[in-house]
C-alpha cells in the first residue's frame, strides 16, 4: 500500500476516521508511520533484532486490540508506552523481576504532571528517531527504510534500487549503526525537562 498519499493527513485525522469506520486500513496509515520508531524503541530494549522485530509485530496487534476500546489522544506517545511496556514485559519474563520494579512504577497511576511529563519525553525520543533518521546518507536512509518499514528482502531491495547484494547489506548494517550512535548523541544533547 503507497501511503505517501497519505502524508498530508495527521495522526489525529486519521484515529478520527479510524473510529468513525473502523476501517483497519487507517490504522496501516498509523502503523507504518511508526514502524521504525518501534522498531527503535524495541532494539533499546530487548538488544536483539529478531527479538525486535517481533516485539514489532505483538505490538502492532496489541494497537489493533486496545485502539477500539480507548480514545488515544496522542498516537505517538500512546504507542511509544505500548512499545516500551511491551518491552519491559518481555525482559521480565525472561529475567524474572529484574524489570519488575521499574514496570511496577510505570504501572501505578501517575500524578497528572508526570504524566504529562512522560508524555513529553516519549515524544521526545521519537523526535529524535526522526531526526536521525533524516541524517542518514540517501542510500543507508533508503535501505532502512525499505528493510525495516516495507519489510523488504535484500533481493527486492537490490531489484528496487539497483544496488548490488554487498552493499544492501552494507547500507543497512551501517545505517543501523550510525542510525544508533546519531539517537544517541542528540539524546546527550537534548534537555530533558
Amino acid at each position: 500500500m503507497n501511503t505517501g498519499k497519505y502524508n498530508h493527513i495527521t495522526d489525529q485525522e486519521l484515529l478520527e476516521k479510524f473510529s468513525a469506520d473502523h476501517n483497519n486500513e487507517w490504522l496501516g496509515i498509523l502503523l507504518e508511520r511508526y514502524t521504525l520508531l518501534l522498531l527503535g524503541v524495541c532494539m533499546k530494549y530487548l538488544k536483539n533484532e529478531d527479538d525486535a522485530k517481533d516485539s514489532v509485530q505483538q505490538i502492532f496487534l496489541k494497537v489493533i486490540q486496545e485502539l477500539h476500546k480507548y480514545k488515544v489522544e496522542y498516537f505517538k506517545s500512546w504507542v511509544y508506552m505500548v512499545a516500551k511496556n511491551h518491552c519491559l514485559m518481555k525482559l521480565r519474563d525472561k529475567h524474572g523481576k529484574i524489570a519488575g520494579e521499574i514496570n511496577d512504577k510505570m504501572m501505578s497511576a501517575p500524578e497528572e504532571e508526570t504524566d504529562r511529563q512522560a508524555l513529553l519525553q516519549n515524544d521526545q525520543a521519537l523526535d529524535v528517531m526522526e531526526d536521525a533518521l533524516k541524517e542518514l546518507n540517501t542510500e543507508q536512509k533508503q535501505c532502512v527504510t525499505l528493510f525495516y518499514l516495507q519489510k523488504k528482502s535484500y533481493q527486492e531491495i537490490n531489484e528496487i534500487t539497483g544496488f548490488s547484494m554487498l552493499e544492501v547489506k552494507s547500507y543497512i548494517q551501517n545505517g543501523k549503526r550510525n542510525l544508533k550512535i546519531l539517537i544517541e548523541k542528540k539524546m546527550k544533547e537534548k534537555p530533558s525537562h
